[in-house]
């Protein structure tokens, strides 16, 4: 299971020096899950010229100041030294146009240069709203965990019960710290476990019907898992022991699984379009479609 998560991490990172050559990390937010609406509120004037409060929130979350939709108030201190850093950079900007700097035509193509990047994380961003959406993620996930419990043991105990109100009112007893093996007696319906505490022994995950190997996965040892649905009844678990590494949680590997829908789309995207244009290089060669990178697969069990 250790070579599987490296074997991952190692596609990642090789997808990832693909789609980063072409795209600065200042715009490759993987967990922006909705496009921010432009805000014209004002944070600052510099000759007259604004800053605005949506630029220095932004700039915050690629500075890794701040958490992407987190709030940021202009009393903060990341605020208030963005705001600063940005009011500089506007600063030497103006100079460098009352200068003339902008006309050299060194300049003017390093320009072009950065309005390409820029272009280039806008499409990323776009990728991401598109492709990297929590069902999706969550359907890779469940992929992931039963690649990594193929060949797990782990001790489970679980209450049955006919309705989630029923299964939720036992789990917040639990929460508030009765012992679930107190409860299972007067609450589980499943007679062949009720009297041994709701006990199921030592089991392989994946031998079980969905969703008990993702919840299995997403709950610790000792822990009562929250209530979920299998065939028609409603039903809590406990994870008792394992006799293996458990698999990472939804929300631990969700910033791996997002990077590589992510990078994976954009490896498509760049096949696509190295395929549909004509590209000569200064050696006077004509680039072919045979010459492209091939696009990125999808995580299966035999890749991982």
């Amino acid at each position: 299971m250790t070579r599987r998560r490296a074997d991952f991490t190692v596609l990642c990172t090789a997808l990832a020096a693909l789609a980063l050559a072409g795209c600065s990390q200042d715009g490759f937010q993987l967990d922006e899950k909705q496009r921010r609406e432009v805000s014209r509120e004002v944070a600052a004037r510099v000759n007259g010229e604004a800053i605005y409060t949506a630029d220095v929130e932004l700039e915050a979350v690629a500075r890794g100041l701040v958490v992407s939709g987190a709030a940021l108030r202009s009393g903060d201190e990341a605020y208030k030294q963005v705001l600063d850093q940005l009011i500089d950079q506007k600063l030497m900007a103006q100079e460098a146009h009352r200068l003339g700097l902008e006309k050299d035509p060194a300049a003017q193509r390093r320009l072009e240069m950065a309005q390409e990047r820029i272009m280039g994380n806008l499409l990323v961003e776009s990728v991401v709203a598109q492709q990297v959406t929590d069902e999706i993620i969550d359907k890779m996930y469940a992929e992931q965990v039963r690649l990594q419990q193929v060949n797990d043991q782990v001790s489970v105990a679980h209450i049955v019960t006919d309705t989630e109100e029923e299964a939720e009112a036992v789990w917040l007893r639990v929460e508030a710290g009765e012992p679930f093996e107190s409860l299972v007696f007067n609450h589980s319906r499943d007679s062949a476990t009720r009297m041994e505490n709701g006990d199921l022994g030592y089991v392989a995950p994946n031998d079980l019907p969905d969703p008990y190997p993702v919840v299995i996965a997403n709950t610790a040892v000792g822990e009562v898992s929250p209530p979920f649905e299998v065939e028609g009844s409603w039903r809590i678990l406990k994870v008792k022991d394992r006799r293996t590494e458990p698999p990472k949680t939804r929300e631990e590997m969700r910033p791996e699984i997002a990077t590589f829908l992510t990078l994976s789309e954009v490896s498509r995207i760049l096949r696509r379009l190295r395929t549909e244009a004509n590209i000569e290089k200064v050696d006077g060669q004509t680039y072919t479609p045979e010459s492209a990178p091939a696009p990125a697969k999808a995580l299966t069990g035999d890749e991982l």
